[in-house]
């Protein structure tokens, strides 16, 4: 494994002065120390049975090289661990909290981070931490437009795609107009997973970026007049299309994998992801026909990176941050890239790996329907927390749709 020592850090989005520093810095020998023996309880979404696969082999990897043991606390809904925090936060419990890392970002980070309840910074002081792209990858130091500042740890990028079956729908639409013609022209044949889910609220920042005269405005806290303006085109868009969605809108699909699974079993024509190497994956494993393809709207789509954090009171700080540090090993990462594992986009610069490092990446096959970076094209950048945390409210007092 390298080690390399870093300096100032562009981070395209703002510059962060760093004192060059030695990566092995002179407490991670005492933090392995500490962390051998321990069991991590890492609360992260386990609606996925592959990200859950991943996530126990590295929890294999911790046990064989750092000796301590990971245990997956499956989530429905990260809010679920940030309330149970928050709890003991009002409780008075400072320490041995029962949350020692989470898989985090957008408006639960922001709300964290607000409310002081994460352990931090430490991202910084990871010995991988200079392995990770601050240049090519602005967003694995800003979270909904909002810096880090060491306080989370990337370890996935996701950009949103949209699947099809090739051999049914030869050429998708490539607009947000598009789309939504499409979608008239074929009632019944798209949904979007309900909201406050994830990707069903990424689905409705795509609809912003692609109705909002200036789209500039979701880069900052939403404001009167300007989100009176939004949220109005947005139900607009939404009140033509829902009568012609799957099941007229009377209900959604819950998540990815269950939308995911309405295309496998082609009850829709169109679905998409934020995992751009899903579908690959998926027909690696033979759930989807090898005729699925992805594609991206005309103008980009919205981009992230995932992060874990550690909360201030956890009990196992020490093997948080081993955890943490491990997701950032290239091995690891090259796993996670791979078709058939997960398809998630490294957050590492690889021209910083060595050449050992760098063949494991190299050798990856992308998959039959998995893009190019370069056909994936611009990323649009995550709105403001603010924007989604008031139209999920918003969706569910209009649509009410029970989950």
């Amino acid at each position: 494994m390298n080690r390399r020592a870093f300096g100032k850090l562009s981070l395209g989005l703002g510059l962060i002065s760093v004192l060059p520093r030695p990566v092995w810095a002179a407490g991670w020998p005492s933090v392995l120390q500490e962390a051998r023996g321990q069991t991590v309880w890492f609360h992260a979404w386990g609606g996925d049975p592959k990200i859950n696969a991943f996530i126990a082999w590295v929890g294999d990897r911790a046990r064989e090289q750092f000796g301590l043991t990971l245990q997956h606390v499956k989530l429905a809904a990260t809010a679920d661990a940030v309330a149970r925090v928050q709890a003991e936060q009002q409780a008075g419990q400072t320490s041995g909290g029962a949350v020692d890392l989470i898989w985090i970002n957008g408006e639960n980070f922001a709300a964290m981070k607000d409310r002081d309840l994460l352990f931090g910074p430490f991202a910084f002081d990871l010995p991988n931490w200079p392995l990770v792209d601050l240049s090519g990858k602005p967003a694995v130091a800003n979270d909904f437009t909002r810096p880090t500042e060491g306080f989370e740890s990337p370890w996935a990028m996701a950009q949103l795609v949209f699947e099809h079956d090739s051999a049914v729908l030869p050429e998708p639409p490539r607009s947000l107009t598009g789309l939504q013609a499409w979608i008239l022209a074929n009632p019944g044949r798209f949904t979007y997973p309900q909201p406050p889910d994830y990707l069903g609220l990424t689905f409705l920042k795509q609809v912003l970026y692609g109705i909002l005269p200036d789209p500039g405005i979701l880069q900052h806290a939403a404001t009167e007049p300007e989100y009176g303006k939004a949220i109005t085109a947005l139900f607009e868009f939404l009140d033509t299309i829902h009568p012609a969605l799957w099941r007229q809108a009377q209900t959604f699909p819950a998540n990815e994998p269950a939308l995911g699974q309405l295309l496998a079993d082609a009850e829709i024509g169109i679905s998409f992801s934020f995992n751009p190497g899903r579908a690959s994956a998926e027909i690696a494993a033979g759930n989807l026909p090898e005729t699925v393809r992805t594609f991206v709207l005309q103008g980009g789509t919205i981009g992230n990176a995932s992060f874990v954090a550690i909360p201030f009171n956890a009990a196992h700080r020490a093997g948080a941050q081993v955890v943490a540090n491990l997701l950032l090993d290239p091995e690891v990462q090259a796993r996670a890239a791979d078709p058939g594992i997960l398809g998630f986009q490294t957050v590492l610069n690889l021209a910083a790996l060595s050449p050992a490092e760098r063949a494991a990446f190299d050798a990856l096959a992308l998959g039959p329907a998995t893009l190019s970076p370069a056909e994936l094209g611009l990323v649009l950048l995550e709105p403001h927390a603010s924007w989604m945390t008031r139209i999920a409210a918003d969706w569910a007092a209009r649509y009410g749709v029970a989950p």
